[in-house]
This record gives C-alpha cells, sequence and structure tokens, in this order.
C-alpha cells in the first residue's frame, strides 16, 4: 500500500512543478516585453536627444574658439604694450 501511494504524491507534486513553472515562465514574458517596450522606448527619446546635445556640443566649441581668439588677441596687445615700455626705457638710458 505505501509503495502505491508515494509514486501518486510524487506525480502530484511533480504537476504542481510544472504548473508553476509554467505560470512563471507566462510571467517573465510579459515582464521581458514590458522591460523591452521600456528600453525601445528609452532608445527613441536618446536619439531625439542626440541632435540638441549635437547642436549644444557645436555652440561650446564655437564659443570656446571665439573666447580662445579673443583672449589671444588680448595677450598679444598686452605683450605689445610691455615690448613697446621695454624699449622705451632702453632707449631713455
Amino acid at each position: 500500500m505505501p509503495n502505491d501511494i508515494f509514486p501518486i504524491i510524487l506525480y502530484i507534486l511533480a504537476s504542481i512543478l510544472l504548473i508553476v513553472l509554467i505560470i512563471l515562465t507566462i510571467k517573465v514574458m510579459k515582464t521581458l516585453t514590458k522591460v523591452d517596450a521600456a528600453i525601445d522606448d528609452y532608445n527613441e527619446k536618446s536619439r531625439k536627444l542626440n541632435g540638441i546635445f549635437d547642436l549644444i556640443d557645436g555652440a561650446t566649441d564655437t564659443i570656446s574658439t571665439l573666447s580662445d581668439r579673443f583672449i589671444g588677441v588680448i595677450i598679444n596687445g598686452i605683450t605689445r604694450l610691455f615690448k613697446k615700455k621695454g624699449k622705451e626705457e632702453k632707449t631713455d638710458e
């Protein structure tokens, strides 16, 4: 009698385990579908923002170039001013 009940209990537990695994698999598939949709949305939004970031990067490069030129002009002017003062002091002596 106990030998007859043991396989029945194992079959019942195996059936329950199989049902639980099927349910978990279905839930995981639904979750992965939601994650995939979220990632697609993120990629679409990041592509839209790439244009804005490229525009900001270009503007920053332009401003940096202009400021470098402006500072270069100022430094050259100050350098020339000091060179002229140095020459004037040498000629006075």
